[in-house]
């Protein structure tokens, strides 16, 4: 999910504690719509939205939150928007994204849970750069 830097999103509500290990799981949803459309020479633009996290299936003291529910998964699941750039060579893009916040599963309720109504770019910007085959 864009809106994130990596191994910063989970597992469940997880806030972290620092430990990049910690931000694993087992189980993954991800979800990704876009829509890209050409610009001019090899460059194409992009507006994106994702939504996902990821669960372990058993709960750990080092990851409270992090377990997946039945009856819980689902407000745990993230969304982030955003726009990109594409260089397209064919056989390979190069890929520059730009990624928001809107539901942050971190938070059970209130201006922090929603930061799309009231965005902080320090904290609900993620930007990434990527290197692979066009999809």
């Amino acid at each position: 999910v864009r809106g994130w830097s990596v191994r910063r999103l989970g597992p469940g509500s997880f806030t972290g504690d620092g430990n990049f290990l910690n931000h694993s799981g087992d189980i993954k949803l991800d979800l990704s719509l876009e829509y890209r459309t050409k610009l001019f020479w090899l460059l194409r633009g992009a507006f994106f939205i994702d939504a996902g996290n990821i669960w372990t299936i058993r709960e750990y003291d080092s990851q409270p939150g992090g377990q997946f529910l039945f009856n819980k998964f689902y407000k745990q699941i993230a969304v982030a928007y955003g726009l990109g750039l594409r260089f397209d060579f064919d056989f390979f893009v190069i890929r520059l994204d730009g990624g928001m916040k809107a539901i942050n599963p971190e938070f059970e309720r209130g201006r922090d849970k929603y930061p799309i109504i009231r965005p902080n770019l320090k904290r609900d910007f993620a930007f990434h750069f990527a290197v692979g085959y066009p999809f």
